[in-house]
């Protein structure tokens, strides 16, 4: 799977940069988890950081379009995106993994 970056916008009221990419696969689409490690993979960020909001694949074609937003932490986007969008990209589960993991070794 390859990922081109189309067009970078900065918000620095929402820490965070808007992307907009392109998906070349061999297969199916791939599945939101991987676009999003693949994403973070290219832009050096933490997955927990990439929120994937959009994927839109035509049929027949092998190329996907999305559009990400980009924290620079992951505690930015706990705080902005939708609890709809931490769970269907897996952020709130690891945030919280990470916090009960905190108070079990205090």
């Amino acid at each position: 799977m390859d990922v081109d970056i189309i067009s970078e916008e900065e918000n620095p009221m929402l820490h965070r940069t808007d992307v907009t990419f392109e998906l070349t696969h061999e297969e199916a689409t791939p599945s939101r988890l991987q676009v999003r490690d693949s994403l973070a993979a290219k832009l050096n960020k933490e997955a927990d950081e990439v929120v994937v909001r959009t994927l839109d694949t035509k049929f027949g074609m092998r190329k996907t379009v999305g559009y990400a937003k980009v924290y620079e932490s992951a505690d930015h986007a706990t705080e902005v995106e939708q609890d709809h969008m931490l769970e269907r990209n897996k952020i709130a589960e690891e945030t919280e993994a990470d916090a009960d993991a905190d108070a079990e070794e205090a």
